[in-house]
């Protein structure tokens, strides 16, 4: 069973044993078809999409970051920011898609964690993409995130904002937001970061 979130909606992820949350598991996955010959031969698509999975956190001391593969930033799920990045899927071709793992059980030191991905390569295609969000954790049900909203060229998607309510409980909120990069999501999310150009 999985229960798809709508977007507005809040649910709650909550501490299911004495020692926290457990392991929080956030994952993406993308279409990987070619795109299809439309009018006059042409591809509609262009190139395979490159998407990226990444996040902004905040923690209540008021430390804040950034854990994504641009820039090599994959964190580290046993020291700050108890976020790890698995890897970096270039093309797509990898079943399981790209992940962040959360450590539950450090929630009481967390504000806000803001799941985003964007298009490192390829056109700005989300329909052709049709990306999906899953997250899953101990004793629950998971946690199904659709980006059905398509009509965007920007490049970066805020997909789910999880906060801390009461260092027991994560409520997580369905966003998917289009923005045109990293400061512009930044911006609207109030995280305060200094951007600079990268690549990987």
């Amino acid at each position: 069973m999985a229960i798809s979130l709508e977007k507005g909606k809040k649910v709650s992820l909550k501490k299911g044993t004495p020692a926290g949350l457990g392991e929080i598991l956030i994952n993406l996955n993308w279409n990987t078809k070619p795109a299809k010959k439309g009018l006059f031969g042409m591809f509609s698509g262009g190139q395979g999409i490159d998407l990226d999975l990444g996040c902004l956190f905040e923690f209540k001391n008021g430390q804040k970051g950034v854990v994504q593969a641009l820039g090599n930033a994959f964190g580290s799920l046993r020291q700050p920011p108890y976020i790890a990045l698995d890897g970096d899927d270039r093309t797509g071709a990898v079943t399981t898609g790209e992940n962040l793992r959360i450590d539950g059980n450090q929630i009481a030191l967390f504000k806000r964690i803001l799941v985003y991905t964007f298009i490192y390569e390829g056109v700005a295609n989300w329909q052709q993409a049709d990306a999906t969000v899953t997250i899953k954790y101990p004793g629950a049900e998971d946690l199904i995130v659709k980006m059905d909203s398509y009509n965007s060229n920007d490049v970066m998607c805020g997909l789910v904002l999880l906060e801390n309510l009461n260092d027991e409980t994560f409520s997580v909120e369905k966003i998917v937001q289009f923005y045109p990069g990293h400061p512009a999501l930044d911006a609207a999310f109030h995280w305060g970061l200094r951007w600079q150009a990268g690549r990987k």
